[in-house]
């Protein structure tokens, strides 16, 4: 256990962080993201006012899809990085643990001053479950009083899973297919351990998944983690996530985007495979001439890669995929080679 964002959080569980991983790369893997933040707003303004705030075109969301965003300030940077959900007559906005309180802050003091925007945060009724895995939505419709795999990735939707009422998101943090879960928080206990009871009853392997493995199942999946591979000291174009950013609307940070695309960034985010130690943030990326080139924002050993290694922001004009680069490690230069991301394909994409 560690602290985290004001919970104390698992970082593993009994059957150690390296198997959680591949529980959740071949069957189902549980986790407890009760931590996020679930904001809801509502109103007559409401549309118009969370497309000026979010990066991403959402007035073209239908009932029921979900969406990923980026949380901008005015200097277009990452406050934070977020889920939308379109849900009948109102915004579902799933926030990370250590910005929900800026987030929020910031949320309000940009809303506007009539009462045509009501800005909720859900947070402590809400209990938030993850449940992933290849072998997730299989499981889930056993479960539930309507078939999950009904539902198209991406999207959401009301059901009942074991007794519990839930809206079922079809969204994920680790590569797989599966789930998000939310639903009332009185219910966690008997919805978690019933879903590892119901997973052994029915042969489908389940099991509790912690901090560390979640971190290497996004990793390895190209997805980003705030305060890594996204900050208020990152642009979405030095991170790759110009993508997320509709520039055909008006939103908060879009001119200094479309001012740093016009200059051009300095640095970019690449992938980095390691050989003769463990890379970790803030370690220094060199050339060949032992110049320093980049920093490390995370890295470690991938399990299903089977490989050491890093994202690091690095000068353009080493990031070319093949390029040979070191990390310094305790001192020594690691070698280094410039990789495609993501190293492990999301099942979303195949």
């Amino acid at each position: 256990m560690a602290p985290f964002a004001g919970f104390d959080m698992p970082i593993s569980y009994p059957l150690g962080s390296v198997e959680e991983h591949l529980v959740t790369r071949r069957s189902v893997g549980l986790f407890d993201i009760d931590h996020m933040g679930q904001v809801e707003v509502t109103g007559p303004g409401a549309d118009a006012w969370v497309s000026s705030l979010v990066s991403a075109r959402i007035l073209d969301m239908k009932d029921g899809d979900a969406r990923y965003s980026l949380l901008l300030n005015d200097r277009g940077t990452v406050i934070d990085d977020l889920f939308i959900y379109r849900l009948p007559g109102a915004w579902w906005i799933v926030v990370n643990a250590s910005n929900r309180l800026e987030d929020l802050a910031w949320m309000r003091a940009h809303a506007p001053a009539s009462a045509d925007v009501r800005i909720v945060d859900l947070s402590a009724e809400t209990y938030m479950i993850a449940v992933q895995g290849p072998r997730a939505i299989e499981l889930l419709d056993l479960l539930s009083d309507r078939k999950i795999s009904d539902f198209p990735r991406f999207t959401s939707g009301k059901a009942t899973i074991m007794g519990v009422p839930c809206l079922v998101g079809r969204t994920g943090y680790t590569g797989e297919d599966g789930v998000e879960l939310f639903f009332p928080a009185e219910s966690a206990e008997a919805l978690w351990t019933g879903l590892i009871a119901e997973g052994a009853k029915h042969d489908i392997e389940t099991q509790a998944i912690g901090l560390a493995a979640r971190d290497s199942l996004r990793f390895e999946a190209g997805m980003p983690l705030h305060g890594h591979e996204l900050s208020q000291d990152i642009s979405p174009l030095e991170s790759g996530f110009k993508w997320a950013c509709d520039m055909e609307k008006d939103f908060i940070g879009k001119a200094a985007i479309e001012k740093l695309a016009a200059e051009g960034v300095s640095r970019k985010l690449v992938g980095l495979a390691v050989t003769g130690g463990v890379p970790r943030e803030g370690f220094e990326v060199q050339d060949a001439s032992g110049r320093k080139v980049g920093m490390v924002v995370a890295g470690m050993f991938c399990p299903t890669a089977k490989v050491f290694a890093a994202n690091a922001f690095v000068e353009p004009g080493v990031g070319k995929i093949g390029t040979a680069l070191a990390v310094a490690i305790r001192g020594k230069p690691a070698p280094a080679t410039v990789v495609k991301r993501p190293l492990y394909i999301p099942a979303y994409r195949r």
